[in-house]
């Protein structure tokens, strides 16, 4: 059986007789907190760092926020949406035989490990992929609008998704490969960040008067925070402290560090000079795009994949800022959809045992599951935008989706939330 469908498996549907493992239970404890760390504070940091002096508080503050709003719903019924049993609709959704955890005790295994064990770590996943999106909207964003938006799509969005291909939906039946979340996250929150630029309009000067990122240190130090955390991420998603684990946190360095790299030095030989914005951007899409393959591949796999990924979301970077114009503010789309999406694609490639990969299913041909991967990646990204099209627009009737021009100036920080990050006065000196 493909490792992707002994993820699944272990969403609740693994041996009765399997018993607790106190080494599994250790390591996805940790993976879990190793996943919070990337959003609070590592993509807060990330992008803090990238948005003007007057706008950083209210990045941080929409990542706290919506890992507060994720939190309850996910115990509210999310959780179960994704994750339960749906009956005769469950190729669709999940129920809500869990809302609250209904029938969760502390002693429920979901496979080796406690039920609610599995629901934190997933809970995790449900916190960082909304507030990828944010990086979407900055510096404009009426804050109402985040906290309905996220929590909205969370049920809507999300919830879907993920039970299509960790649930036990239909996606899961074909045999879609996404072993930590290049489709359910990257692809979701990619393609809704786009939709989400492209309807809520770009910042006041854009393309043309952008002022540039604030802070590449703060930039950098949410990078490295990510960095850490993603070992959370994908070798969590192994659901065990084993040999998968272990090659899942290999390749997921391996492909961070090409996705760097290629990318310093496609602006070494475009602009003359590699930068630190650049070089930890390609960093995160050599993640992005290893994440659905982490626990498929092996290292000549992750080279490949974040070498490419870097050049391939660097390339989407400057084409959907320069060519179509469209502000995604902190590049979600180019980055976390295209390297997800990539990376999807060629795990049906990089699996195959002859170049070094985990293996297909029994029966599979590569070019089969390459078909199986588009269908997932395809269904997901338009099921993703359609959605969230739909729920943006709504939301728009009851509050207005962006602040003023002149509050837009002014600075979210103030406008928003009564604070500022820094004394300006004293930085302009």
């Amino acid at each position: 059986m493909a490792l992707g469908l002994v993820f699944w498996s272990s969403a609740g549907w693994a041996d009765e007789g399997s018993g607790l493992s106190g080494g599994d239970t250790a390591w996805i404890l940790t993976a879990t907190a190793l996943v919070l760390f990337m959003t609070l504070p590592g993509l807060a940091l990330f992008y803090g760092g990238l948005v003007r002096a007057q706008a950083v508080l209210s990045v941080l503050m929409h990542c706290f926020t919506i890992c507060c709003v994720a939190s309850l719903l996910w115990l509210f019924g999310v959780y179960s949406l994704a994750f339960g049993d749906g009956g005769a609709l469950n190729p669709v959704i999940g129920g809500l035989d869990k809302a609250f955890l209904a029938g969760v005790g502390a002693d429920s295994l979901s496979g080796t490990i406690p039920e609610t064990t599995f629901f934190m770590f997933q809970m995790t996943f449900a916190i960082i992929t909304p507030a990828l999106i944010a990086g979407a909207y900055p510096e404009r964003v009426n804050f109402p609008v985040v906290i309905l938006f996220s929590a909205i799509w969370l049920i809507l969005v999300y919830a879907p998704a993920a039970h299509w291909v960790w649930g036990g939906g239909w996606l899961a039946d074909l045999g879609v490969m996404d072993f930590a979340g290049g489709i359910v996250v990257h692809v979701t929150a990619g393609v809704s960040a786009l939709v989400l630029a492209v309807v809520l309009g770009g910042r006041r000067g854009f393309p043309r008067e952008i002022t540039p990122p604030h802070s590449p240190g703060m930039t950098m130090t949410g990078a490295a925070m990510l960095w850490v955390g993603w070992f959370g991420f994908n070798a969590g998603s192994a659901l065990a402290a084993d040999g998968s684990a272990s090659m899942a946190m290999t390749v997921t360095h391996v492909s961070a560090a090409v996705g760097a790299l290629s990318w310093a030095v496609t602006e070494w030989v475009k602009y003359g000079k590699p930068s630190l914005i650049g070089t930890v951007t390609g960093m995160v899409a050599g993640l992005a795009s290893i994440t659905p393959a982490s626990g498929f591949v092996g290292p000549v796999g992750a080279l490949v994949i974040g070498l490419v990924g870097g050049l391939l979301c660097f390339a989407a970077t400057m084409y959907i800022k320069r060519v179509v114009k469209i502000d995604d503010s902190l590049d979600v789309f180019a980055v976390h959809g295209v390297g997800g999406a990539l990376g999807a694609i060629l795990t049906a490639v990089f699996a195959a045992t002859s170049l070094g990969g985990m293996g297909l299913a029994e029966g599979g041909t590569m070019g089969g599951q390459v078909l199986v991967q588009l269908l997932g990646v395809g269904v997901v990204a338009v099921w993703s935008g359609v959605v969230t099209f739909a729920i943006v627009k709504i939301i728009g009737f009851v509050v207005a989706l962006r602040v003023s021009e002149e509050d837009e100036i002014e600075g979210l920080d103030i406008v928003a939330h009564g604070e500022r990050a820094y004394e300006l006065q004293t930085l302009a000196r």
